[in-house]
């Protein structure tokens, strides 16, 4: 109790309302995709701890590469200096990026990539010689919760109390079947008539807004569009990098390619918080000048940790195993099964796919909000059974360890349509 009284008065949880809330539940140990609470409760990580741990909780070779590391240099500055582990990181991660992303920058977290890509992206105009001033991003994005980041997001429930101070975004809509001309033409309006820096996407999939999905071949049609008007293309992979979609990255379906990447989350393994930019040639050179102005005057106490940089090189080690993408395989031809017995399902009215991401959209009357009673209904349901899943309104969504077993995954999917019964 004395734990729990602590809490209550001392922490402050994410995303969480504490005058209404349940108090949160005390997990002391995991093991590949099961986690346990302090009382013995046995939980299936369903969404890979907001999915960042694709190899499993407690992976022991990545813990073994972190001792490793942190027993021969845990940290150094890295202005003025590098080392080994970032140099290694640099050489295993570009060949898996598309071919013209050719620079890293570190930083912390998923929503300061996408800082760093913004702050690149109006100075890479303004060093040029020209002062571009509006981003471009989908309707109901999500970027992460820094300025920035909140800036090019769209989800109003994250962003409405500082919309006044944002910078200038315009949105378009995602183009999801049908919805591609519509989009095109959105977008052709918009560079008509404004100075736009940068477009920012989530590629593939949205996954805040409940895991929307839309082709490869309308991604290309904006990037080719945007390229032929100079604007630049980030693509934010904090969610879909390091094989979630089935492949490495989202971009690897892409025929265009973005100028700059955002990668944190499942880059460590779940162990280390950090993330990268990465950027092409072209972006480097308009900050490679005689004139100190023009550097990128940006940084972070922990850029390129050596630890982290340890950490990545095993996630990317284990990412590529044959054992892993073995396992990808596997998740993907469950959830497939999955889709084919239930896609007529009375009270689902659809099911998306794409790699290890399956997205269960259940048919309800009026509005489902982020955190409304079906939410929050949901939630709690699959909580007492032992399962833990956030769904998105009235989306549930599954993203599971790479790791998980089976049997483990027929009692997710056994659960949600118990759920369905009992809330739809």
């Amino acid at each position: 109790m004395i734990f729990y009284n602590i809490d209550k008065n001392h922490l402050w949880h994410p995303y969480t309302q504490h005058k209404t809330a349940e108090p949160p539940i005390c997990i002391v140990r995991g093991k590949g995709a099961l986690l346990w609470d302090k009382d013995g409760k046995e939980y299936i990580d369903a969404i890979a701890s907001w999915w960042v741990n694709p190899f499993g909780h407690a992976n022991e070779y990545l813990a073994e590469k972190i001792h490793e590391q942190l027993i021969t240099l845990e940290h150094v500055l890295f202005g003025g200096f590098t080392h080994t582990p970032a140099i290694k990181l640099a050489k295993k991660l570009l060949p898996l990026l598309p071919d013209n992303q050719q620079r890293l920058f570190f930083s912390d977290n998923g929503s300061t990539a996408v800082e760093v890509a913004i702050k690149m992206a109006f100075q890479y105009h303004l060093n040029k010689g020209q002062k571009r001033t509006v981003l471009i991003a989908f309707e109901d994005a999500f970027h992460g919760d820094t300025f920035g980041a909140m800036a090019v997001s769209g989800i109003g429930l994250f962003t409405q109390a500082f919309e006044e101070r944002l910078i200038e975004v315009v949105r378009i809509p995602i183009p999801k079947k049908g919805m591609e001309k519509e989009c095109i033409e959105k977008l052709t309006e918009i560079l008509n008539s404004k100075d736009v820096a940068a477009f920012i996407f989530e590629p593939l999939v949205q996954g805040a807004a409940g895991m929307q999905m839309y082709a490869p071949e309308a991604l290309d049609k904006l990037i080719a569009l945007c390229k032929s008007r100079q604007v630049l293309t980030i693509a934010d992979e904090v969610m879909t990098g390091f094989g979630k979609t089935g492949k490495n990255f989202a971009c690897d379906y892409l025929a265009e390619q973005p100028d700059m990447m955002c990668l944190s989350k499942a880059l460590t393994g779940g162990t280390i918080p950090m993330s990268i930019t990465t950027t092409s040639e072209n972006i480097f050179e308009a900050f490679y000048d005689d004139d100190i102005n023009k550097a990128l005057f940006h940084g972070h106490s922990f850029t390129a940790n050596p630890t982290g940089c340890a950490a990545a090189l095993a996630s990317i080690e284990l990412l590529l195993s044959i054992p892993m993408q073995q396992n990808i395989a596997r998740i993907n031809t469950c959830h497939q099964t999955f889709k084919q017995i239930h896609d007529n399902h009375s009270k689902i009215s659809e099911i998306r796919i794409l790699g290890v991401i399956m997205a269960v959209e259940l048919k309800t009357e009026g509005e489902n909000s982020y955190y409304g009673e079906l939410r929050n209904n949901l939630y709690q349901f699959f909580i007492d059974n032992g399962i833990i899943l956030r769904p998105v309104g009235n989306i549930v969504y599954v993203l599971p360890p790479y790791v998980i077993t089976n049997k483990s995954l027929q009692k997710i999917y056994d659960t949600i349509l118990l759920a369905i019964e009992k809330f739809v």
